[in-house]
């Protein structure tokens, strides 16, 4: 008897980006295994981007939210879906994003047989430049920036960038959960990130699978050579969420250890590199803000 193909959903967040989306859609549907249904959250309930996924060239469920959620409140109502729709494999997305090739996904869900992997991400890259990593990726001491940094093929076992291009099990999103909503703009992927290493479920990057999305380091401020990063945002209010989304993952089982790390780097970019007091106390009291679990304006 022939076992039964596992059931991939693909879930995509936009929000008011239909270019890029209708981009990142075309190339999911141009897949070797395309996914079995697709799921797209509208944050902004918009009228283009509903054109958008009435055009796509998959099965396909429209979420509009007349309320911004977020890409974690995005994802959360995304990937329930996703479940309700008897997803066995969940496939996560920003609008921002796309695989690299046409055997993305085929190279995912054999790295997660042949490994026994609950979780695998693909690579991803900068868009603008495929040999360097949108966002650096740890490899045990040592922070991979560049393709060339990391082996040509298999699978680094412990190692994920989430979201961008993810492939989770049901069984995964059952044990870890779905992402937290309160943890807008940053955050919430090294959040799931911390659940799902302290779930103990194996996981990696699949280094054959790549994804294309744009440079996270655009908000990264690079300190001692660029071996201690600190993020930055230049808006102010998105770097007080992000400070408070800070101070909340560090109080978490787990993530306890980077408190003091984080206050010594974010006190040496502040004080030392900009000197400027004033942003330093603002830091520390969004971050003590988020470490009451206080997630209000």
């Amino acid at each position: 008897m022939t076992p039964t193909a596992p059931r991939v959903v693909a879930v995509v967040v936009s929000y008011r980006r239909p270019g890029l989306l209708a981009r990142g859609l075309a190339a999911l549907a141009a897949q070797d295994r395309r996914p079995d249904h697709l799921v797209v959250v509208d944050n902004a309930d918009d009228p283009l981007t509903r054109d958008v996924v009435d055009g796509c060239d998959l099965p396909v469920t429209y979420l509009p939210s007349a309320t911004n959620l977020g890409g974690a409140g995005g994802f959360a109502y995304g990937v329930l879906t996703a479940r309700a729709l008897g997803a066995d494999w969940v496939w996560m997305a920003d609008d921002d994003g796309r695989p690299a090739s046409t055997s993305t996904l085929t190279s995912l869900l054999h790295a997660a047989e042949d490994e026994g992997l609950e979780a695998v991400a693909p690579l991803v890259l900068d868009v603008d430049d495929p040999t360097r990593l949108a966002f650096g990726l740890r490899v045990g001491t040592r922070r991979a920036a560049a393709r060339s940094h990391l082996p040509a093929s298999g699978v680094l076992r412990g190692v994920a960038n989430l979201f961008n291009g993810t492939l989770l099990s049901a069984h995964a999103l059952d044990a870890v959960g779905v992402p937290d909503p309160r943890l807008v703009v940053r955050g919430d992927e090294v959040e799931v990130h911390r659940r799902l290493v302290r779930s103990g479920l194996p996981f990696g990057t699949c280094l054959d699978a790549a994804w294309l999305h744009p440079s996270g380091a655009r908000d990264v401020v690079p300190l001692l050579g660029g071996n201690v990063p600190v993020y930055v945002p230049a808006d102010p209010e998105r770097a007080r969420v992000a400070y408070r989304n800070l101070g909340w993952l560090t109080s978490q089982p787990g993530m306890r250890w980077r408190r003091w790390p984080d206050e010594a780097r974010y006190a040496w970019y502040h004080l030392v590199v900009r000197r400027d007091p004033g942003a330093w106390r603002e830091w520390r009291e969004r971050s003590a803000a988020g470490r009451r679990e206080q997630f209000v304006s």
